[in-house]
């Protein structure tokens, strides 16, 4: 049975990942990603919204998503899946376990939109620069997609094995 959550279980958690040496929570302290507001609004040339409708997810939490893709080399859909998965990703974008969490749709239009008004490689040539301009540089990483799959057997013979030990090749028929 599992126990219920308590009031300060996720302060907890947060505190283990800053003990680790969580490396987003690191970069937060290294870039100001508010600087890049100003620039991410001019690009998206957002409206008011007086018409109604659900309010756009934030462009900077947004720019930081790209960033995330860009660092751990993930798509669109992986990246929703992560920022649900983990506290880490979550806590960089400042969203709570009930944050509104961006689907794959909404940061391929978010991109997109960059790219149309020609903002990205300035965005990230900006995001590197900073980076450098306090002595860090970004080494991209790559979350891998666990797939559980059957070992494929081995069949070879004990003649063929001491063989292959012994540096030479058995003499295999075409498959």
């Amino acid at each position: 049975m599992a126990r219920q959550a308590g009031f300060f279980d996720l302060d907890e958690r947060y505190a283990g990942l800053s003990a680790g040496g969580d490396p987003l929570e690191r970069l937060s302290r290294v870039v100001d990603f508010k600087v890049f507001r100003e620039e991410l609004e001019r690009a998206l040339k957002r409206s008011e919204r007086r018409r109604g409708g659900r309010l756009p997810m934030d462009a900077v939490m947004m720019f930081k998503v790209l960033v995330l893709q860009a660092l751990w080399g993930l798509s669109d859909e992986q990246v929703k899946y992560q920022v649900r998965d983990r506290l880490s990703f979550m806590r960089f974008l400042g969203l709570d376990l009930s944050g509104r969490v961006p689907d794959y749709s909404t940061v391929w239009r978010f991109r997109e939109a960059l790219v149309r008004a020609g903002a990205m490689e300035g965005l990230f040539a900006r995001f590197d620069a900073e980076l450098k301009a306090r002595g860090y540089f970004a080494l991209g990483g790559q979350i891998i997609d666990a797939s559980i799959v059957e070992e494929p057997k081995q069949r070879l013979t004990v003649a063929e094995k001491e063989e292959i030990k012994r540096g030479g090749r058995p003499a295999w028929k075409p498959a």
